[in-house]
């Protein structure tokens, strides 16, 4: 499968941007699908994930409450609404895929076989 993430751009603190991740491929297979982030600097890092489903969506302390993932399966995108952005969001998102049996959320960048390009997120103070 083969991921296209879109939607970064700059934004000032406080803020809102919608990340979109869209799969080509084999795409009618089970897929967890993740968001990570990685800033200058830092490691890569888990910011959210959904089941393949939609029906369970994981996410750090870091975002919780700010940021909600979803998918329409019939479009085979996935996105990443992020609210209330502060500048420490700035980063590179990438958007990743697992084919999973059940409905299972990974969160470790290791547990996932495809990924996207990535796209820039940078928020101003």
């Amino acid at each position: 499968v083969q991921l296209q993430a879109s939607g970064g751009g700059l934004v000032q603190a406080g803020g809102s941007l919608r990340l979109s991740c869209a799969a080509s491929g084999r795409t009618n297979s089970m897929y967890a699908m993740g968001w990570f982030r990685q800033a200058p600097g830092k490691e890569r890092e888990f910011v959210g994930g959904i089941s393949w489903r939609g029906g369970t969506t994981v996410y750090p302390d870091s975002v919780k409450g700010r940021f909600t993932i979803s998918r329409d399966n019939a479009k085979t995108t996935v996105y990443l609404q992020m609210n209330g952005l502060k500048p420490e969001d700035t980063a590179v998102y990438y958007c990743a895929a697992k084919w999973v049996l059940s409905g299972q959320v990974p969160r470790r960048e290791m547990d996932y076989s495809y990924w996207g390009q990535g796209t820039l997120v940078t928020v101003s103070s």
